[in-house]
């Protein structure tokens, strides 16, 4: 062995033993936050990493990392925070963080804006269904390569409802564990309670139907930082859980019930004219009923990062506007020519 290689050998032993010289495991773990744009994921990502940063919008995808021993003296498990930015525009980013490697040990993190409700199934369902397609994906390859760990994968979502739950037929568990988040929780305690509790109610139900955590709560922060660190560290469950829809909510996966939230907010006439094939899709109709879905794009009020004075570098600005002063000769010289053509 050279030099490196002894040096690298006792770094790893140093750090996978303990005071008595026992192997201890070092935890990695991976955690994506998506949502709407400008819904407060990075705020939240800070806060668990107990940043004192002043957030800055995410532009595509940023990773960042944060790292806690269990007890002191102990070697310190690593957790991967990748955020995703622009709303539903930049989906076919979400399969770079989530790859076979990590599969495992992967969990998401679903930030929705309640101040725009006619926004937010259509947010909350691009992202679960894109991210949802791509890791069973990846299961679906591990099925045949390594069976054993898509199988432990599979049955650790189903554990999250016990066999003796009366729903544990009808819900459809998320492939990785989902914790979704309300927030601007300040604005939407304005609305009228009749519209906080649909939203409340149908939030409960998607939750409890993916098999997810919720947290609807002002500050969002310190009820979402338990959720959080449970995923990305392994720390103890909370085992406290808060129903009623007149205050903020906090719903550890697996503790709800369909009987509990009860039917969709909407009479049994409205109900019976709806053709629904599953209880997500009948709650999709009641929800867009009340909120209909509006149309938008995240791509629109998107800044060019190129004009972004934070990233400013003179020799590259100089040359991209020298660049782009070209690309406008070229257009103007392109269309004359166009015109001059003659056609038979």
């Amino acid at each position: 062995d050279t030099l490196w290689d002894l040096a690298i050998a006792e770094v790893e032993k140093r750090e996978n033993s303990d005071d008595d010289g026992k192997h201890v495991e070092v935890w990695e773990k991976s955690v994506l936050f998506m949502g709407n744009k400008n819904g407060g994921k990075t705020t939240i990502i800070l806060r668990c990493l107990e940043r004192e940063e002043i957030p800055k919008p995410t532009l595509a995808l940023e990773y960042t990392f944060g790292r806690r021993a269990r007890r002191h003296n102990a070697p310190k498990d690593v957790a991967h925070f990748w955020e995703l930015g622009g709303g539903t525009s930049l989906l076919e980013l979400i399969r770079i963080p989530i790859t076979n490697n990590n599969i495992r040990s992967f969990s998401v993190v679903l930030v929705l804006d309640l101040s725009k409700p006619n926004e937010l199934w259509t947010t909350m369902e691009k992202l679960l269904q894109v991210t949802r397609n791509h890791v069973n994906k990846i299961l679906t390859k591990l099925e045949k390569t390594n069976p054993e760990v898509a199988a432990e994968i599979k049955q650790r979502m189903q554990n999250n409802l016990q066999r003796d739950h009366p729903d544990y037929e009808l819900v459809d568990p998320f492939p990785v564990p989902l914790v979704i988040i309300g927030s601007k929780y300040d604005i939407f305690h304005e609305f009228d309670s009749e519209v906080r509790k649909i939203i409340s109610k149908t939030l409960r139900f998607v939750s409890h139907y993916y098999g997810a955590s919720l947290v609807v709560s002002s500050p969002v922060l310190l009820k979402a930082r338990v959720l959080i660190n449970h995923l990305a560290f392994g720390y103890d469950k909370s085992k406290s859980i808060s129903v009623d829809h007149s205050k903020p909510l906090f719903i550890p996966a697996g503790l709800d019930s369909l009987t509990q939230i009860g039917p969709p907010p909407a009479s049994n006439s409205d109900i019976g004219k709806m053709r629904a094939n599953t209880p997500l899709e009948l709650w999709k109709k009641v929800f867009e009923k009340t909120f209909p879905p509006k149309s938008f794009c995240d791509l629109e009020d998107t800044k060019d990062p190129a004009q972004d004075l934070q990233y400013a570098e003179y020799e590259v600005d100089f040359m991209r506007a020298q660049k782009n002063q070209e690309l406008e000769q070229y257009k103007r010289n392109a269309s004359k020519s166009w015109k001059e053509m003659e056609f038979d």
